[in-house]
Formats: structure tokens, sequence, C-alpha cells
């Protein structure tokens, strides 16, 4: 069966048979996605883990389907009606809404129309008719009149549903009317009118009159549409050409014999009442699942480049949540996140004691960066730090505080700190996401983070599963420090999870700092097999042997001790010796399960070992004169930070409260396809404001400057 599974998955993906099937016996042995990406290159041909995790996806399906088949063939042959042909032909169908097509016929069904039809002894007349077996219907439907059926045309209607629920079950019939719906269905939306008037209804008033073909809709028109319809403003369908109809009546149909228009009438009905709604919520869930897939991409990009953000390190840090009313809540965490101390400072109230208050504080606990959150009276706290004299040079970054206060409230804070309000875990979550954002935004629902579009509107299933595996990935691709790393960041390294995550704690609480990779064999449940897989992901600074603070896997040491012994030095003397390094005959070490990926990435980690693949975090500052709407004007080009991608766009935030809108025919002069082609998450741009709308609250920008 995994044989049929590879051929199948790997023409669909358009890979090497063999590699997929080597992926999926990696799968099946319990390997993860980045263990199988990392260190087995040699069996997939270097898959990436986008790649597998496709190729993991498409596995479940087909096995969810394998199943399918066996519960349909178990139900057919209960049924008696199983022909060697029959079977022959589930066993190879691997399309699900092909497959449905041949089960329904044999489908046990409610008691439908037709089946009343059947158990009033209409069926052969029914077959009589669609055979083409009597000349004239309606004196041959007399012989069928009993204490049921009354008349001819009592006989005539229940042969009728009969019909039209075998044009139904056909497959041709309904091959024709997907083809119809693939090529032309419009999707069609109207207001409804009892609710036009509700100020909320306003909000979709592009949809109350709207159609486009289905193919050409984009993902977030649709899913714009369909809330619409969900709050119960808007009506949402498909539509086709009414020559559907005749299509699939010129099927069954010859002339214009009585047996015929007879046969005509079943299959108008048949589309009417049965064909075209089935086939229309097929595709509209299709269409819905494809706009889930595509808003689930951009949230999962997002996401990615979020958790990827540049650090700013090992810095001592203090986090300020700004407020106005309530003040300012600044909190000191040391250079590896340790709650510091904490005080409410009230700027707008009395400047000066403010400014002492932030001066000793930097001071006592030797501040080296301030990191300010982005919410409420953020440009104002921005404004009035910048203008304080610390005596000594302190970086001061604007971070984006979406999801602190999710985190603030959550079980994960309030254990880490019981004894503090959720304002004070707050200030400590924005000076942390300054040091290292991904080790911080592990803890909070990536939901919560709010870089998508339609989270909420979305199959919830699929949206937590993929983010999930898109912080499995950063995670992994950056690595962790097992000294330092909290349970919330350990869950997510490959092979450990929640329970051994909070193993690994415990230990490190009654034993102190790890003090090698090999130590880890000693945690409850860390098995020889979850070692393999975790192990080349968990760092540990100062060990003795410096590969276990690098990415080599433990499985590879001796391969590097055998470079070491052959170039006459030591591993440390060898790691970060880029002349040692040049004179290795790499091509030597080749061997049974080890090939030049394997041996690159070896190199590669002897060359910079324990790096960060995170860019370098890079300073920048707002334009002064600008902090409110209403001190935009068109024209204008200003600094800015993108904080959120879409489909249809970018928002940059440029610092008055509301993000502008850079709508995607204004991201770059040449042609793109999407936003992703133009720009990334959080990074620094040059925007001009092109239109604003205080009222509405929108700002529409430019990224296309002129010369």
């Amino acid at each position: 069966m995994n044989n049929d599974f590879s051929r199948i998955i790997a023409d669909e993906l358009s890979l090497d048979k063999k590699n997929v099937q080597n992926t999926i016996r990696l799968l099946d042995e319990g390997c993860t996605v980045p263990f199988i990406s990392r260190y087995r290159k040699e069996m997939t041909g270097g898959l990436d883990e986008v790649c597998i995790f496709k190729i993991q996806t498409s596995y479940e399906k087909l096995k969810e389907l394998a199943k399918r088949k066996q519960t349909i063939i178990n139900t057919i042959q209960q049924q008696g009606q199983l022909t060697d042909e029959l079977r022959q032909r589930i066993n190879v169908c691997w399309d699900a809404d092909t497959l449905e097509d041949i089960y329904l016929p044999y489908k046990p069904k409610r008691r439908t129309r037709a089946q009343v039809a059947r158990e009033h002894g209409l069926e052969p007349l029914a077959m009589a008719v669609m055979k083409r077996q009597c000349r004239r219907p309606s004196d041959y439907a007399r012989r069928f009149i009993n204490n049921d059926v009354a008349t001819v045309d009592d006989a005539l209607k229940g042969a009728n549903d009969i019909m039209a629920e075998l044009i139904n079950n056909d497959e041709h019939a309904r091959a024709i009317v997907r083809k119809e719906f693939r090529h032309t269905a419009m999707i069609v939306s109207k207001v409804v009118k009892s609710k036009s008037e509700e100020e909320e209804c306003a909000r979709y008033s592009d949809y109350f009159d709207f159609q486009e073909p289905l193919s050409r809709c984009p993902s977030h028109r649709l899913l714009a549409m369909l809330r619409g319809a969900n709050k119960g403003f808007l009506r949402v369908g498909l539509s086709v050409s009414d020559d559907v109809e005749n299509k699939v009546s010129r099927v069954f149909t010859v002339g214009n014999d009585e047996c015929s228009l007879l046969i005509r009438e079943a299959a108008h009905d048949a589309c009417k009442r049965l064909l075209l709604p089935a086939i229309e919520t097929e595709f509209m869930r299709m269409g819905r699942e494809a706009a889930d897939d595509e808003a689930i991409d951009v949230f999962s990009n997002n996401l990615r480049q979020l958790l990827l953000a540049s650090p700013l390190g090992q810095k001592a840090v203090m986090g300020v949540d700004p407020g106005f009313r309530t003040g300012c809540k600044v909190a000191c965490v040391s250079a590896e996140g340790k709650f510091l101390h904490y005080e409410n400072v009230f700027p707008l109230r009395d400047a000066a004691h403010a400014s002492k208050q932030l001066v000793a504080m930097a001071r006592d606990y030797g501040v080296e960066a301030i990191a300010i959150g982005n919410g409420t009276a953020s440009r104002e706290t921005e404004n009035f730090i910048r203008g304080i004299d610390f005596g000594r040079s302190v970086d001061v970054f604007v971070v984006s505080e979406d999801g602190a206060s999710v985190y603030s409230a959550s079980k994960s804070a309030r254990d880490e700190f019981p004894d503090l309000d959720v304002t004070v875990r707050g200030a400590i979550s924005i000076a942390r996401r300054l040091i290292d954002p991904l080790s911080e935004l592990v803890k909070i629902d990536p939901k919560s983070i709010g870089v998508g579009q339609y989270q909420h509107d979305v199959d919830q299933v699929k949206l937590k599963t993929r983010l999930s595996q898109v912080v499995e990935t950063c995670v992994n691709a950056v690595g962790v420090n097992v000294n330092t790393a909290s349970r919330e960041l350990l869950s997510y390294v490959s092979g450990i999870g929640d329970g051994l995550a909070q193993n690994i704690v415990d230990y490190r609480k009654e034993h102190g700092a790890f003090k090698s990779r090999n130590e880890l064999k000693k945690v409850k449940r860390l098995g020889e097999n979850t070692f393999t897989q975790c192990a080349g992901f968990l760092r540990i600074p100062g060990s003795k042997n410096p590969l276990d603070n690098s990415g080599v896997h433990p499985e590879s040491y001796h391969i590097v001790e055998r470079m070491a012994t052959d170039m006459h030095c030591t591993v440390s003397q060898l790691v970060n010796n880029k002349g040692l390094q040049k004179d290795i005959n790499v091509s030597r070490y080749i061997g049974e399960g080890v090939g030049m990926p394997t041996l690159r990435d070896i190199m590669a980690e002897l060359n910079k070992p324990g790096r960060d693949p995170r860019p370098a975090l890079e300073t920048f500052a707002f334009a002064p004169s600008v902090s409110t709407i209403t001190d935009l004007s068109e024209g204008m080009v200003l600094p800015g930070i993108v904080s959120n991608i879409t489909n249809f766009g970018a928002f940059v935030n440029i610092g008055v409260h509301q993000d502008g809108l850079v709508h995607v025919s204004q991201l770059s002069s040449r042609y793109i396809s999407s936003p992703l082609d133009a720009v990334r998450l959080n990074q620094h741009v040059k925007v001009k404001v092109i239109g604003v709308d205080i009222k509405r609250k929108r700002i529409s920008l430019s990224m296309i400057l002129d010369d």
C-alpha cells in the first residue's frame, strides 16, 4: 500500500518516488519533520521541511481515504452487490469525489421521495421508461395503480422521482455538472434587505449586489462574503448556465417520444432538486477550502517571519508598556531575561520625576536597551524616552505587543510570575521580545499574534496544525539553549512535547545546568529514540565538547573526531579554525548513511558552531513630526515598518496608531504576483501617503516613490 501512496504523492507533488518512499518510511518510524529535513538528507534527496510537511499531509489523507474505501467495500458487500469489477474500480480510485460518486448508488439513504415510490411498487415502471421498454408510458402506468397509487399521474410522478434519483446517481451526469461549475460557476452575493440598514451591515456594502467567476475570486473576497453570510447580512451562492440541465438530459434522451419527454422532465427535476444543489455545495466547500488554505498560507508566512525576527541578543533590557491615564509600566530584565525590577512611571503627570526614575533604573540594572510596546501612547512615550539623557548610549526600540495581554493572563505567565500583576507580566514580555522574539512568542497562541487575515473564519483545526508546524520549524531552525529555554520553547523541539519539556525543566531545577548532550538521557522518559530526534537541536554552551553547542548531531561526532585525528588536532582546535577546515578532504568521509549533504552541514557548523540564522537587529525611528493621523497629508514620504502582510497588500506602521495599507498594486513598479515578492514582515521601508480618510481611519500608502 505504501508503494501506491509513494507513487501517488510523488506524481501529485512532482517529486522523486524513491525520496517520497523514504520520507514515508521515516515518518512511519516516528521521525519528526525537522529531524528528517536536517539529518536525513541522503534518504530524502535534500527535501526541505515544506515538502516533507506536504508529503506528511498527503500521506495522512491517503490513509484516511484507504479506510473510507474499505468501509465502502464492506457496506456494498453486506448488500450482496459487490462484484469483482466494482471492487477493482474502488481499489484503483484515489480521488475522494470520484469514490463517493461510485458509492452513491449503494449508499444507505434516508427515506427519499424515490424510496417512497419504490415502496409503492413503481420501480418497474421507472425502469421501463428509462430503458424505453414501453411505447405509451401513460397506458403502461395503469398497471401500477393500487391502494398507495391512486391515479396514472401519481404513478408517473413516482416513476419521475425514481428516475431523477437514478440520474442524480449517474457518474456521467455528475461529471457534466461538475465541468459546468468548474468552468462557468459565478459566486453571487446579495444583501438581506431586512438587515441592510444595520450599521455593521455597511461593512459589507461592496457585496450587496455582487458577482464574479468563482475561479477568479480571491480568497480574501470569498472569505469576506462568507463572513457576511454567517452574520446574516448576505446571501451567498453559486450560479451556472441554465443550459446545464439540457446537457444532462441529452445524455438520457434521444428523441421526442413519450418516454423521452418523461426522461427529460426527470432530468430537469434531478438537476434542480438534487444535482445542482449537491454540486453547488461541493464547489462552495472546495472554494472555501482553497480560500482557507490561501489565508492560512498568508498567516503562516507572516508568523514564520515574525518568529524569525532579529533578536537583540543577551543584553539587559527595560520593557515599557505605555499608557496615558494609568502611566507606563516599566520592568527591567537581565540579559538572560530574568525579571529584576518593576516601577510605574507617569511621564505626562510629572515628566521630571519620570525621567529620574528611568535613569535610576537604567543605572541600577545595567540597562543596555529599552523596548517600548507599540500600543496606546507608544509614540508619546518613545519621544519622551528618546529625550532623556541616560549618561551613556541606550538604544530605544519599538516592539509589537500583539498577544502580550493574552500571555500576561495565561497559565504560563501565572506559573512563572504568580506574585506579579498582569501589567507587570506584560512589561516583562515586551522586554523579552526584544532580547529574543522567538523564545517569548512561542508562549502565545499563534492566532493571538495578529499577523494574518480572517484567521478566525478559516478551518480552525487546519490553522492550528499549520501554525504549530511553523513554530516547530522556526524553533528547530534556530536551535535551543537547553539550560535557559522555557518549557514552552522546549516543547516545540523535535521529539520532545509538553511532558518531556517539563521533565527537562524539572531536571534542571534539581541537578543544575546540563553539562553535555549525553546527560539528556538521564531525564525521565527521554529514551534513545527521543534523544536521536531532539539532540541535534539542543545547544549546551560551555560543554567540554564544543560540538554540543552546534548543529552537528551526536551520531556524527565520530566523523568530526576522525577529521580532527587526520588533521593531528583536537576537536576544539578544529572548531572555528578555518585554516584547518580548508585542508580537509571532505569526500574521504563519505560512507554508509553519510553523504555530501551531511558532510557539508558538518563543515558549515564547524565554521560557525551554534550560529543563529536570524539577521542582526537594526535600529529604527519614526518621523518625529508625525504622531497622529491628523498630522498626515498626501505626498508625505515617511519611514515605516511592515506590520502585516495579506494577499491584497501590506500594512505598514508609520507611528500614528493606525497602520496604513499599501495595496499590492502600490508595492512595486514591476509586476508582482504576491505581496511576499516585495516585502517581508518587520521590514523597514519608505512609504508615500497617497490618501487619508480620517473619519474611517484609513490610510493609503505607496512604496512606489517618485525619483
